[in-house]
């Protein structure tokens, strides 16, 4: 393993994970302050609009993967299918007044955002892009 690349590899992921929590604290602060959308509404919509981003930048710049898109896209889905509802339970959980523990949305969101970051890179550099790394033929 190329130390080297690798830490390069985790430097580009941070930087186009920031891009996409800056497009989900965005994206959720508007439905939730200025549309008054329900918290976990606007986070749910607010996470697919990141990780739509999220994976089209770091499959292409990041991992550099000609894999099957549609079935990157799904083992993604598939994590997804995990982490959604467990991180939108304990949005509500956290936030709500009928749970009574009425935590800071944002204080919420930002933990989240960083447990989600931590298991994605994990999951993506090992499960969906594990074997397809640099593989993707470069432009000239």
């Amino acid at each position: 393993m190329n130390t080297r690349k690798e830490w390069l590899r985790t430097a580009k992921f941070v930087l186009f994970s920031l891009s996409a929590g800056i497009i989900q604290i965005a994206s959720c602060t508007l439905l939730n302050e200025v549309l008054r959308m329900t918290y976990w509404v606007a986070y749910l919509i607010a996470l697919c609009l990141s990780v739509l981003w999220n994976f089209t930048l770091n499959r292409k710049f990041t991992f550099q993967s000609a894999a099957n898109v549609p079935i990157a896209m799904l083992k993604v889905a598939g994590f997804y299918l995990v982490f959604t509802p467990l991180s939108t339970w304990w949005s509500a959980v956290l936030t709500e007044p009928a749970y009574g523990l009425m935590w800071n949305e944002y204080v919420v969101l930002i933990g989240t955002m960083l447990i989600n970051f931590v298991t994605e890179y994990l999951f993506q550099r090992f499960v969906v892009f594990g074997k397809s790394l640099d593989t993707a033929v470069k432009e000239k």
